[in-house]
């Protein structure tokens, strides 16, 4: 690891390391091997349990910001006088005030703050900032780019931009000097807020294929007949209210009780143990498995010993949706058999009847119906995770969008993108 004084991009996150954002931790490992010279700011200390490989892969230099600036107060007044120097402090600290008054939370101080840091802190060969996400980490980004005067990037993905408020997104992308999105769903709404829609671009995420296991040559011919040899339904995915976990648990309690079935599910969060009640409530708890957050090769071994993925995602009370969840590509990849639903972006990936199947959100029914005709056709299992896998090989291409933002990264500010390589683009949802 290097010290980053040798970095020309700062990129700012807002947790590192993270097991739930292996498409951050991939894309950082793909630019160095590209040639880029990182630093990485993160806005709060990791709490998982364990690392992917692909972290340990990425050997930037890591920098931890102050994530409550009461905790670290002389290293945030020693920022200050260091950053009021800066010719653009006024202008970023105009702008913070701008954005307290429509915002007046600790939440939106606390960013200034990280700001001043970023700012004060970076190393003098930094180029341009990068934020992944455009609502926390680009909100620290943008204000630290104003004081250094430098150009600023970022990604958006899902929570970020549908729970954010219309004013800042179009504050943040009239300031910012391009940006990438990981759906043509996200990438039609954040259309309606910009003018120059040349500064947005879609870059699907896709999968590191040659760092990954390669899919096993066979799948099982479970088909719940057996109580010794139950048909295994997965499901990867944090413990929050858009990915429709309630309804999953609704509709394996209305299999038919001739269909022998056990689910594990694989992911942590602010759901806690609450499903786990849930599953005891609808008399399935002996038929569930919840294993938490887990690294990335044990993930894997459960795409391969189980035989059908499940993602029940919907849209929150809050707006949260998806983006365009990994999950679903890997599982895909790794010749699964899918049933998901008609939310957010999902359809620009599965097709209903071709590499899986979609029910509406929000609808237990649906989803049972979906899960005992996978349950008592391993044929069809088989046809659905040949064409997913060739799905993902063919339309999301990981190499292709690396490259799109290395070079854009290594691009002075403000230059012409259109000359760069085009994206492949998957077909828009249905």
């Amino acid at each position: 690891m290097t010290d980053g004084n040798d970095a020309q991009i700062a990129v700012v996150v807002k947790c590192w390391p993270r097991l739930s954002e292996t498409f951050i931790a991939q894309e950082m490992a793909g630019l160095e091997a590209r040639g880029l010279k990182l630093v990485i700011y993160s806005l709060r200390l990791p709490t998982d349990p364990a690392i992917h490989p692909v972290h340990a892969r990425v050997k930037a230099p890591i920098v931890y910001l102050p994530e409550y600036l009461k905790n670290d107060p002389l290293r945030v007044l020693r920022a200050w006088w260091k950053a009021r120097k800066l010719p653009g402090y006024r202008a970023a600290r105009a702008r913070f005030l701008h954005d307290l008054v429509r915002d007046r939370t600790p939440n939106r101080i606390r960013r200034f703050g990280q700001g001043l840091v970023l700012a004060a802190e970076m190393p003098a060969g930094i180029k341009r900032m990068y934020a992944h996400f455009i609502h926390t980490p680009a909100s620290a980004t943008r204000y630290a780019a104003i004081m250094r005067g430098l150009p600023w990037s970022a990604s958006a993905h899902a929570k970020d931009i549908w729970t954010s408020q219309e004013w800042e997104l179009r504050a943040k992308l009239a300031d910012i000097d391009w940006l990438i999105t990981c759906t043509q769903y996200a990438l039609g709404r954040l259309k309606e807020l910009v003018s120059d829609q040349t500064r947005l671009r879609l870059v699907y995420h896709g999968l590191d294929l040659a760092n990954l296991p390669m899919p096993p040559a066979q799948r099982s011919r479970r088909d719940g007949s057996d109580p010794k040899d139950p048909v295994v339904i997965l499901s990867v995915g944090r413990r929050v209210a858009k990915k429709g976990y309630d309804d999953l648990l609704a509709a394996l309690a209305m299999l038919p009780k001739d269909i022998n079935w056990r689910f594990e599910h694989i992911g942590a969060g602010v759901l806690g143990d609450s499903f786990e009640h849930m599953a005891e409530q609808l008399g399935i708890g002996d038929r569930c498995v919840w294993h938490g957050a887990r690294p990335q090769a044990e993930v894997f071994a459960a795409y391969q010993r189980a035989d059908i993925f499940v993602l029940a995602s919907k849209t929150a009370d809050d707006g949260d949706r998806e983006g365009m969840p990994n999950v679903l590509q890997e599982a895909g990849y790794q010749r699964m058999a899918i049933l998901s639903t008609r939310s957010a972006a999902i359809g620009e990936f599965i097709t209903d009847g071709d590499n899986g199947l979609m029910a509406d959100p929000a609808a237990p029914d649906q989803l049972a119906a979906g899960l005992e005709k996978l349950a008592r056709d391993p044929d069809l299992r088989a046809r659905f995770g040949m064409r997913a896998n060739e799905v993902v090989r063919t339309r999301f291409s990981y190499e292709a969008g690396v490259d799109w933002i290395a070079r854009s990264l290594a691009l002075p500010a403000h230059a012409d993108l259109t000359p760069q390589i085009e994206i492949p683009e998957a077909r828009a949802a249905e």
